[in-house]
């Protein structure tokens, strides 16, 4: 099996009898290449719209307020890719008119109830499963987002591994998709040590998972294990702040801020980000109903202005 940059070696000495297969040296291949960055210059990073932080409006005009606010990427949620089938819509033609407006999808938002915990249930998911791959597959996305919802609170952690494994062969082979794993703290899968181990134990070499910094924070997982990663193991990063009160304990989705506007260490999180190497898209999502009441066009430019104003800060 091919070498993976998944963990750092520094922190895999532990670890490498289990997983050196997934593990890797950086190694220079002649002339370093001058990195790529995005926002003319600003970012080293594509910045995306994750949709949720849009959510009243349509899909169709979803993308186009993302293009005009000057996104590089959007990325959708599955419910409102089937409603816009069920309306008539072509997510083929759709995927053509985000590309044509300079947006690309990375992500699609989601595998749900994908991971349960017998075999009876997962083979009566597949259905659904196949379903979400084949939307999120005809707009163009590069992954779909494998949400462990159903694993239980005892969840089995080789089981689990080994039907994430299930689901990156059917997304691979069947849809051309690459599925990564989320952690979130309503769920019994909450931290991104937990979503990190599922993947290594899934051992292939296209497992990945996807931080948020949101749960992150309130599964108190903290932020520190980032810098431990390679940054090919992230499939994309969800960005977004946490507000000072109600009490950590008390924080749900819809108390999500702009970057900046809360007390997140975001700055040193982006440092820690770049350190991996990261490359893919860092993908701004809030479920805060406060921002959709409001003009949702300047709720989009807002928050790509404040997401690049955190990335400068940080120095990255």
């Amino acid at each position: 099996m091919k070498r993976r940059n998944f963990i750092g070696l520094g922190t895999a000495a532990g670890i490498a009898a289990g997983s050196a297969s997934l593990l890797s040296f950086k190694q220079k291949d002649g002339p370093e290449k001058k990195e790529k960055r995005y926002q003319k210059g600003v970012s080293p990073w594509p910045i995306c719209l994750d949709t949720a932080t849009i959510r009243p409006a349509t899909l169709a005009d979803k993308v186009k307020i993302a293009a005009k606010a000057g996104f590089d990427a959007i990325e959708p949620w599955d419910g409102e890719l089937a409603e816009y089938e069920k309306n008539g819509g072509n997510l083929k033609d759709l995927g053509k008119q985000i590309k044509d407006l300079g947006l690309f999808v990375p992500s699609v938002i989601g595998l749900w109830n994908a991971l349960p915990p017998t075999q009876e249930l997962f083979n009566a998911s597949l259905q659904d499963t196949r379903r979400r791959m084949r939307m999120a597959s005809d707009i163009g996305a590069q992954h779909i987002q494998t949400i462990p919802n159903t694993v239980g609170e005892n969840f089995d952690r080789k089981w689990v591994a080994d039907r994430y494994r299930d689901i990156i062969e059917i997304g691979l082979k069947e849809y051309n998709i690459q599925p990564a794993l989320v952690f979130v703290k309503f769920f019994p899968l909450k931290t991104l040590g937990q979503a990190v181990g599922i993947a290594l134990d899934a051992n292939h070499p296209k497992a990945m998972v996807i931080p948020d910094v949101y749960h992150m924070y309130i599964s108190e997982g903290g932020f520190e294990g980032i810098k431990l990663m390679k940054g090919d193991a992230f499939a994309i990063f969800q960005f977004n702040d946490a507000p000072a009160t109600p009490a950590l304990a008390q924080l749900e989705d819809k108390h999500r801020v702009y970057p900046g506007d809360g007390i997140l260490p975001l700055t040193s999180i982006l440092k820690d980000l770049k350190g991996t190497g990261f490359k893919g898209c860092v993908s701004l999502e809030m479920y805060n109903p406060e921002y959709w009441k409001q003009d949702l066009q300047k709720v989009a430019e807002t928050g790509l202005r404040k997401t690049l104003e955190v990335i400068q800060k940080a120095g990255v």
